[in-house]
Order: C-alpha cells, then sequence, then structure tokens
C-alpha cells in the first residue's frame, strides 16, 4: 500500500513539474511575440515618421532621407541572410559579417536620430557631406552581401532544376525504349577463302557438287509439298473394279 502511495506521489509531482515547464514556456512564446508586434509597431511609426520628414525643407529633410535609406537597405540584407542560413550553411560567415556592419550602422542611426533634435543647423550642414559617405558605405556593403546572398540561391535553383531536367529526360527515354531499338542486323554468309596452287596465282573456289550434297544430306529433308492423307471409305460406297484390258 505504501508502494502504491509513493507510485502515485511521485506521478502528481512529475504532473506538477510538467505543468509548470509548459506554462514557463508558453510565456515565454507569448513574451516573445508580444515584443516583436512592439518591436515591429515601433519600427513602423518611426518609419512613418522618418517618411513624413522628408517632405519638410532644410537639414532635417536629408537627415531622415539617410536614415530611411540606412534602416530600410540593413533591414532587407538581415532578412535575406536569416532566410538564406537555414538552407545554406556558407551563409553563417555572411552573416558574421553582417553582424559586424549592423553594429557600425546602428551607431550611424543613433547620430543621425541625435542630429535631429541638434538646433545648430550650420554645423550640421557641414557635417552632411561626411555623414552621407559613411552612410552610403554602409548601405552599399549591405546590399553587396544581399545581392550575393540571392544570387547564390538562384544558382543553386538553376542548377537543381537543370539536374532534374536531365533525369526526367532520361527518364522519358527510358520509358520510350521501343522507339530506340535498333533494326536485327543480317549478317551475309562468308565467301571462302581462296585456295593457292603451286604454279598458279590464288583462285577463289567454290565446294564440289559432291561437299554440296554431303552437306545437304547432313541437313534435315523437308517435304516440298505435305503428301496426301488417304482418304475415308464408307460402308455405302461401291467397290472400285480394276479396269478391263481388253
Amino acid at each position: 500500500m505504501e508502494a502504491v502511495v509513493a507510485v502515485v506521489a511521485l506521478l502528481v509531482v512529475l504532473f506538477l513539474v510538467l505543468g509548470v515547464y509548459m506554462t514557463a514556456k508558453a510565456v515565454k512564446a507569448v513574451k516573445r511575440g508580444v515584443d516583436r508586434t512592439i518591436s515591429e509597431a515601433r519600427r513602423t511609426v518611426e518609419d512613418t515618421t522618418l517618411r513624413a520628414k522628408t517632405f519638410t525643407p532644410g537639414a532635417a529633410s536629408e537627415l531622415a532621407q539617410l536614415r530611411l535609406s540606412l534602416r530600410t537597405s540593413m533591414r532587407a540584407t538581415q532578412d535575406v541572410l536569416h532566410a538564406g542560413a537555414t538552407e545554406d550553411a556558407s551563409l553563417r560567415e555572411s552573416l558574421v559579417l553582417f553582424e559586424r556592419l549592423s553594429a557600425h550602422g546602428h551607431d550611424l542611426d543613433d547620430e543621425l536620430r541625435r542630429l535631429e533634435r541638434d538646433p545648430d543647423k550650420a554645423a550640421l550642414a557641414q557635417r552632411l557631406p561626411g555623414l552621407r559617405e559613411r552612410t552610403e558605405q554602409i548601405t552599399k556593403a549591405a546590399d553587396s552581401l544581399r545581392w550575393a546572398a540571392r544570387d547564390r540561391a538562384r544558382r543553386f535553383a538553376e542548377d537543381d532544376v537543370d539536374s532534374l531536367s536531365t533525369q526526367i529526360d532520361m527518364e522519358a527515354g527510358a520509358l520510350r525504349h521501343w522507339t530506340t531499338e535498333p533494326a536485327p542486323e543480317r549478317t551475309p554468309a562468308a565467301w571462302p577463302e581462296p585456295t593457292e596452287e603451286p604454279g598458279k596465282a590464288a583462285e577463289q573456289t567454290w565446294p564440289e557438287p559432291s561437299e554440296r550434297a554431303e552437306r545437304t544430306s547432313q541437313e534435315p529433308t523437308r517435304p516440298a509439298i505435305t503428301p496426301p492423307t488417304p482418304r475415308p471409305t464408307y460402308s455405302w460406297q461401291k467397290e472400285t473394279r480394276p479396269e478391263s484390258t481388253t
């Protein structure tokens, strides 16, 4: 009885631990989903705000354009590399390079955000060429990684399609094997070798009639015409009489 109680208590504890684990896992998943939703909403609001600032005159418009170009390029490259790395392990090294580039991109984006609130417009105008050059350098590197990953994926897809087409052509040819069978060839009879006699040139000789007859006798004979079968006789027929010689 005590063993049964111990087993039941152990099962209850296991179910409680499993329930706590599943609850914590569900809470973490919900939290990740909420954080992702909040991040996407915040990103959408920032992008909308930046697009609105691009229509304002002055240095603030150019700063907004630089931030929008930087964020769009980095986000697109990140999505392509993360999606391709799950199927192609060679892109993991590219992801490491992108993480290093992303750190510089975040630093530049933070600097551009701070400069948007800078009241010294003259100093801002002097720094714009350098900021524009840094932005173009980072976005160019990100675009290079993104297009290289896309070209690699397209190349693999084309190679796969070519290989699949070749296999399908071979299988189709095997299914139509009756159309490719060569016609049976007939080998002609061999000519007899010429015989050489002393004082005479080599001449083409044919087997003597006796030899041909001997070969013919060795071959099974076939009747040219099927021999007649005896006709049946019936009781009502008259007997045949021999013809008179007189």
